[in-house]
């Protein structure tokens, strides 16, 4: 007889830039960041002046870390998450596509300082 466990869920809040929240969302610890970007694209709130347009626009960060898209909610949720807490929050940082692309910042002749200095006194 094989027993099927229950898929180990995760809850999630997500702290938009002006301390608002969203959520709580479950997810299965199988469940990329990409899919959970795509999450708060999908549901974001219409009243806010930011809005993004895509998940290539939206930086997750948990305990001072940018998540990379390609990892999973459960690696994410790491040994620092308390069990005992309701959900873990997310920061949502937004960076709207601006246009620019770097072939175009290095089109810039201009010379720049590479220079560092530092003083001991």
């Amino acid at each position: 007889m094989v027993v099927e466990e229950e898929e180990d869920l995760v809850r999630l809040v997500f702290r938009l830039y002006d301390g608002m929240d969203m959520g709580p969302f479950e997810y299965p610890s199988t469940t990329t960041i990409a899919a959970v970007k795509q999450t708060i694209v999908d549901d974001w709130p219409n009243d806010k002046e930011m809005v993004p347009m895509s998940v290539n626009e939206i930086k997750l960060i948990h305990a001072g870390k940018i998540l990379d898209s390609d990892q999973t909610v459960g690696r994410s949720r790491m040994s620092f998450a308390d069990p005992e807490q309701e959900a873990i929050i997310m920061h949502v940082v937004l960076q709207p596509f601006t246009g620019n692309n770097k072939s175009e910042k290095n089109s810039d002749k201009t010379p720049k300082c590479t220079c560092a200095s530092c003083s001991i006194m």
